[in-house]
């Protein structure tokens, strides 16, 4: 499988700016994309198959830096955020951090300060992209498991004993014995420890059951 190369996303009003950082993070190695407002962008087509983050001014004309932040958290469109502005001040820096930012620079910022900040955020969103993989994959193996199967799922990550299971479904211990060579195999796992690991990962909770 070939490695995506990260994208960062600029959004920025001023046109040196925007020259400046696409100098700086093309030479990087990062693949670069500019926008001259958050209407932009927000009209954009982001169909991206690895890493991103972008790197968005907080003031600008229409939507503000802040207001695009909110726009995407109420569209669910996750993606680290380093703010960078000229008229930042300790208050906006809280909001944004809050919300979910990465970073918040202020203008001039260093050079090695933004690549640091960008290298985070690509890590951050690496580290999102594979959880949601994890997470998808584990679900779609819940999928594979009948009814019964499930059942016994939820049972089996409370620790009680097979011969528990079986008094509890009121089925016999054979058959419990049975479900659980299936559940383990469908789920790809070798023990009851690593089963609760998968199903703490997609939220599924143990059965109900008084010990």
């Amino acid at each position: 499988m070939v490695d995506r190369i990260p994208v960062v996303f600029v959004v920025d009003d001023d046109p040196s700016i925007r020259e400046s950082l696409s100098l700086l993070l093309s030479s990087a190695g990062y693949d670069m994309k500019t926008f001259t407002s958050a209407k932009e962008f927000l009209e954009s087509k982001r169909d991206i198959s690895g890493p991103a983050c972008l790197v968005l001014d907080v003031k600008m004309p229409g939507l503000s830096g802040l207001d695009l932040q909110k726009e995407l958290r109420s569209r669910n469109y996750a993606i680290p955020i380093i703010f960078i502005t000229g008229h930042g001040d300790i208050p906006m820096s809280v909001q944004a951090m809050k919300k979910g930012a990465v970073d918040f620079l202020s203008k001039p910022f260093d050079d090695g300060d933004l690549l640091n900040a960008v290298k985070e955020a690509l890590f951050k969103d690496s580290q999102t992209r594979a959880d949601f993989n994890e997470q998808k994959h584990i679900r779609h193996r819940l999928d594979s498991l009948t009814k019964r199967e499930h059942e016994v799922l939820t049972y089996l990550i409370t620790g009680m004993l097979n011969k528990q299971i079986a008094y509890e479904l009121e089925i016999s211990e054979r058959t419990v014995k049975a479900h659980r060579k299936q559940v383990l195999d469908k789920m790809g796992v070798n023990s009851i420890a690593e089963l609760v690991r998968l199903t703490e990962k997609v939220g599924v909770g143990p059965a109900d059951v008084s010990f």
